[in-house]
């Protein structure tokens, strides 16, 4: 693990550029280069800080007292981390995990919610992502409640290869094995590796140069 710190003041409020300040450090800012594996924080830890990811990816996963354990999301660059610290919650409700090397903002509780009451032009960027994550979770419970797990898993590997974002889709990382699937689409591995052979058979996804997606399997999420 490597640590860079750098003395660079804030910028100028008339200024403020929400982007420069995600990828700088500062007194409560520090940025930390995470290989893979490497755990950003631990379930049950204190939350005192909001993370934010410049590059990587960093699996979110909860383990229940009976200590199973589930993978509740993979998140990647341009994500937040931890930031239900804001709002009043004490401890790490999830283990964070790095799945490749990332490097990894982590901006001290104060910071944040100094620039949140401060600087409109973060409150205008941070809001509607914490919206578009709100609707996300209340998107994967009706996934889970209603839809049977080929469809979860279709569904899920279109949100792992950025299907209906911006720009062009991207290749879902080699680091996204069939367990950690199982754990996110809430089935065994042995029904993954049935449902991905399938979805191979008939041309969604192949693996060249890691798992990639096709536009068709958007047919299996539409499928009545």
């Amino acid at each position: 693990m490597v640590t860079r710190q750098s003395t660079k003041k804030h910028p100028e409020r008339a200024s403020f550029d929400p982007q420069a300040f995600l990828a700088t450090v500062g007194a409560a800012r520090t940025i930390t280069q995470c290989q893979k594996d490497y755990k950003i924080f631990s379930q049950g830890d204190p939350a005192e800080a909001v993370f934010y990811i410049q590059q990587g990816r960093v699996k979110l996963k909860v383990r229940s007292q009976q200590k199973k354990e589930a993978v509740i999301a993979i998140l990647g660059a341009g994500d937040f981390l931890g930031e239900a610290c804001l709002i009043g919650q004490t401890v790490q409700v999830a283990t964070a995990t790095a799945m490749a090397p990332s490097f990894i903002l982590r901006i001290e509780k104060k910071e944040m919610l100094r620039v949140l009451h401060e600087e409109r032009k973060f409150s205008d960027f941070f809001v509607p992502y914490v919206l578009s994550r709100n609707m996300r979770i209340q998107e994967d419970l009706v996934d889970q409640l209603f839809n049977s797990s080929e469809r979860r898993l279709a569904r899920t590997l279109l949100l792992l290869a950025n299907y209906g974002k911006e720009g062009k889709p991207e290749t879902v990382v080699p680091e996204i094995n069939q367990e950690t699937l199982a754990g996110m689409v809430g089935t065994t591995r042995s029904r993954v590796s049935f449902f991905l052979t399938k979805f191979k058979k008939l041309g969604f996804i192949d693996y060249k140069h890691g798992l990639r997606v096709h536009r068709s399997l958007l047919s299996i999420v539409l499928h009545d």
